[in-house]
């Protein structure tokens, strides 16, 4: 890994871009710095107890652990040295509020995925870096095309830093011996078709029917409408299923459904949809929530839920098409035209 350009060099370069620059720069060092304390610390199994330790629950109501409690910290104290003007974080009830002359505000889910510590499976960190905006109050109301830089880091086998700037997505590796961050690949593109789909399936008699007839083209593989096979994933963690779609292609479901507090979907807009949008579309994917497109939304409030479809375009369009067009979804799912109906052989 020797030789190749380190992640303060390119951040260096770009800091000479903009006059936001440099602060976000700043942010993203600062973020990377903290990573490499968190994957050393999950490495070494240093924390509570194998599992993590469920502490409680956090301000959004879902569980939370020991972990996520020092993923946390650690982030905010790399932060707290930089100037910002305000800083939102999963474990937060409410944004904090920084250096009102500082030009951005920084939004992070400190441990994505925590639930899978104690299956030694890919947690990670998701980050969003936003312009400081005249009013704080509504530093995380604006849309996700506001945002100036959104990453993610991966725990898992390699410790792997996503970034997009603006202006592509890049990943870096940490190099351990180096205690830092390497390009390992740069201009990532995501394949416009794909092979892949990822959505918990258990929950199929939950999903709105234009879900359940995209799932089912897919199922119907080379006998379908999209007439190739696919492979399903489902692994439980946003960093992991979204690193698999830049390396491979793919689109991942994470719909909203009939469940009790699923109606609106349950990732979060704020500091896990959007940087998760601006990332896959950076790298020629698209991102939806089956009838807008992600970046167009804003935050009405700060753990707001949202559904959301990312990654290969085509698929991706198909969802939308099947949320746009009921006729289109009613011819596909009428019994008189399915497998068996009295109009198929």
């Amino acid at each position: 890994m020797t030789g190749q350009l380190r992640l303060d060099d390119h951040l260096q370069r770009y800091s000479e871009t903009a006059p936001h620059a440099l602060a976000v720069a700043a942010a993203v060092d600062a973020i990377a710095a903290a990573a490499i304390e968190i994957a050393d610390l999950i490495a070494t199994g240093d924390f509570a107890d194998a599992s993590g330790l469920t502490t409680g629950r956090n301000s959004d109501g879902d569980l939370q652990r020991d972990l996520d409690l020092q993923a946390d910290a650690i982030l905010r104290r790399c932060l707290s040295r930089l100037p910002i003007a305000a800083l939102a974080s999963e474990e937060m009830r409410e944004p904090q509020i920084g250096d009102r002359e500082a030009k951005i505000c920084v939004a992070i889910d400190p441990l994505d995925g925590s639930s899978n510590i104690d299956i030694n499976m890919t947690v990670g960190t998701i980050f969003s870096i936003l312009p400081a905006p005249d009013d704080l109050t509504l530093a995380f109301h604006q849309r996700g095309s506001a945002q100036l830089a959104a990453g993610f880091v991966t725990y898992g086998p390699q410790t792997s830093l996503v970034l997009t700037l603006g202006d592509g997505v890049d990943i870096f590796t940490l190099d351990r011996k180096a205690g830092c961050f390497r390009l390992a690949r740069s201009a990532v593109q995501i394949s416009e078709t794909c092979e892949e789909f990822a959505i918990n399936a258990s929950n199929r008699r939950h999903w709105d029917t234009p879900v359940r007839a995209f799932v089912d083209e897919c199922l119907a593989g080379v006998e379908g409408p999209a007439n190739h096979n696919f492979n399903m994933r489902w692994i439980g963690s946003l960093v992991a299923e979204a690193y698999r779609i830049l390396t491979r292609g793919g689109v991942f479901l994470y719909p909203s459904d009939a469940r009790p507090g699923y109606g609106d979907g349950r990732l979060r807009l704020t500091y896990e949809a959007h940087p998760m949008a601006m990332i896959i579309e950076q790298a020629g994917g698209s991102a939806t929530t089956g009838r807008e497109r992600i970046l167009e939304l804003s935050a009405q409030s700060l753990h707001q839920h949202v559904p959301l479809i990312m990654g290969s375009s085509n698929e991706v369009q198909r969802v939308e098409e099947l949320h746009c067009d009921p006729l289109l979804v009613a011819s596909i799912s009428a019994p008189l035209f399915a497998r068996r109906g009295f109009f198929r052989l």
